[in-house]
């Protein structure tokens, strides 16, 4: 059974993961056990549903000899906890290599990465976009002929340049073929939302029901997360993303991102009737797991990087300090299980100095505090540094208190 066509089919949202495939693209390396506890992890936030609702996409097994083990540890390993793929080019060798990384696994795929527009295809396999799509037909049902227990699926790279006429002509007779999706890769990132919507309509309406349709949208010009959304507002039910948005160039939405939205305000999303899980996802792992992927790729975790970045649910200046519920779209705390945290900068207010004080274990007078906020304003603009840790504010604060005293 095809878990993943099944849950799509039934409204359900797939998570199609890519920061271990996609992700090397950006100029990261996962090892094969981080990638295996990736994988576990990523599935662990849908409990015992993680196969229906994850993809974990773990490597190109023809890259090398490495990267074809790596692939088949998470195969192994990870097996029950998503749904793991291979990824491969239109090639026989390729798709070979992919099957044989995976066999075995329960609820196993690969994905066969064929050119869709004629730019494309001419640089990929030096022949126009119709040859290469009806070969991918024949891609489909010898990968079917070598282990019919591991579903195959058609990526269609530059989707977004391609002729939508001729996609969902070829998006029916791979399915027809035996493939379990079809994914419409807007490979450069250059698509314009109301494009991207117009295209996966476009194409659902000229194929048949049983076509299932995924999305793999690039974040070049800073889209990503709208176009996917637009491809869920089209009826799209599997979506590609991947930790932090790591990927190739400017990468993609970011898997953090798009499992926030969606399970926060899915019925605007989705329509109110919708239910997109089987298991609603547990949002409190999200921030675990994106520090996870920071320390293994150097990504940057950054302040700004939203659901999960350093900057959430720090608080530094008064009118935040005392209503924080007007400056911030959700409670940290409720919501991921994040601790809000006073930070002493160069805005710290009077009740701002006296929280951090109080945290490092001093009670302030009211001319304390004047001093202390004068003493933190001062060394950020001195030091250039906005922040001030709490180390040096504790050495600080003992020697005020102890003058003081």
């Amino acid at each position: 059974m095809d878990v993943v066509r099944e849950s799509a089919q039934a409204g359900r949202v797939v998570l199609w993961e890519e920061s271990a495939r996609d992700g090397a693209q950006a100029k990261t390396l996962m090892g094969a056990d981080f990638r295996v506890r990736l994988a576990h992890a990523t599935g662990r936030i849908f409990g015992a549903d993680g196969p229906r609702h994850v993809v974990f996409a773990a490597g190109f097994p023809a890259v090398c000899a490495e990267e074809f083990e790596a692939v088949r540890r998470v195969a192994v390993e990870a097996e029950g906890a998503v749904s793991v793929a291979a990824v491969c080019r239109g090639v026989d060798r390729d798709v070979e290599q992919a099957v044989a990384s995976v066999r075995g696994s329960r609820h196993a795929r690969v994905m066969v990465v064929v050119p869709a527009s004629d730019a494309m295809a001419r640089v990929m396999v030096h022949q126009p976009a119709d040859h290469a799509l009806q070969a991918a037909t024949d891609l489909v049902k010898r990968a079917r002929d070598q282990d019919d227990s591991v579903a195959v699926d058609i990526c269609l790279a530059d989707a977004s340049r391609a002729d939508t006429s001729l996609m969902a002509h070829h998006a029916q007779a791979v399915t027809d073929a035996g493939a379990g999706l079809v994914v419409l890769a807007d490979t450069v990132g250059a698509q314009l939302p109301d494009d991207c919507r117009d295209m996966f309509t476009h194409v659902r309406a000229a194929c048949g029901p049983d076509v299932v349709l995924a999305s793999h949208l690039h974040n070049d010009l800073g889209l990503g997360l709208a176009n996917t959304l637009q491809a869920l507002a089209a009826g799209v039910r599997v979506v590609s993303g991947s930790w932090l948005g790591i990927a190739e160039r400017a990468g993609m939405v970011a898997t953090e991102q798009l499992l926030f939205l969606l399970a926060r305000h899915g019925g605007e999303l989705l329509g109110a009737d919708s239910e997109p899980w089987w298991a609603a996802p547990d949002l409190a792992r999200l921030p675990h797991i994106a520090r996870m992927v920071a320390r293994e790729t150097g990504a940057p975790l950054g302040v700004t990087t939203p659901i999960v970045g350093t900057g959430v649910g720090t608080i530094s200046t008064g009118t935040p300090f005392v209503h924080p519920e007007l400056f911030q779209p959700y409670d940290p705390r409720e919501v991921l299980g994040m601790e809000p945290h006073v930070v002493l900068t160069q805005l710290a207010s009077t009740r701002v100095v006296t929280a951090v004080a109080a945290r490092l274990g001093h009670s302030l007078d009211a001319d304390q505090t004047r001093a202390a906020m004068h003493w933190a304003k001062t060394r950020a603009y001195r030091t250039g540094e906005a922040v001030t840790d709490d180390a040096t504010f504790a050495v600080y604060l003992e020697g005020l208190t102890g003058s003081t005293a």
